[in-house]
């Protein structure tokens, strides 16, 4: 898991969370969770897009936005490449993962 710090380079959202899953329950898991402590801590999951397919999905909130991938589809778009210009953000003190 890694953030990039998009606020510089993109108006979509301040920060970008990217993840994977091994596979496609793993990712829909992954988003569950994700969605599931977010409203519990009353943060506003604005959309979830790509659930049905699982090879990408996007959750929209607000400032953060989380990618959840596929190993495949991660490989193939390498998002941290295309937003290159942005920093990334040490986020282990924050996130354990399971």
């Amino acid at each position: 898991m890694l953030a990039l710090d998009v606020r510089e380079v993109s108006l979509l959202a301040d920060y970008f969370v990217i993840c994977t899953g091994k596979n496609d329950r793993q990712v829909q898991a992954i988003v569950s969770d994700v969605v599931e402590k977010e409203q519990k801590a009353q943060v506003e999951v604005k959309s979830v897009e790509g659930k049905d397919s699982a090879k990408w999905i996007l959750i929209d909130l607000g400032d953060v936005i989380v990618h959840v991938f596929n190993e495949e589809e991660r490989e193939f778009y390498q998002l941290e490449k295309l937003w290159a210009d942005a920093p990334f953000v040490d986020i282990s003190a924050w996130v354990t993962e399971k």
